[in-house]
């Protein structure tokens, strides 16, 4: 059995192909095969592409919510999943602070 085609919108393994586009049974996404848009894709502070698995850097101090102190810039963090659909779209593990979900713009590429 082949490898599951991954949607891009909701990262989910449940698609199918339907004539020339693919379409996702869960949030009903539909694209090509080998085409991304222009929307899909999350730019870091300094316009680079950003993919599951990188390693990014904080570029400024950033307050967190019931946290006596903030995640410092310079702080790195390694393996990010993206999420395209939402307004906090890296999701990570910050040590000291545990799972978090960060702002594209106050990171850049390691």
């Amino acid at each position: 059995m082949s490898d599951p085609i991954i949607c891009p919108k909701c990262q989910s393994e449940f698609t199918y192909e339907q004539d020339d586009i693919m379409v996702c049974s869960q949030c009903f996404h539909e694209w090509k095969l080998g085409e991304t848009s222009e929307e899909d894709k999350i730019l870091d502070a300094n316009g680079n592409e950003l993919q599951n698995g990188d390693s990014v850097v904080v570029v400024k101090d950033l307050p967190v919510k019931g946290a006596p102190k903030p995640v410092k810039a310079g702080t790195k963090v390694k393996n990010i999943r993206l999420r395209p659909d939402s307004d906090h779209n890296i999701d990570c593990k910050i040590d000291g602070f545990g799972s978090m979900a960060l702002k594209s713009e106050f990171v850049k590429k390691a």
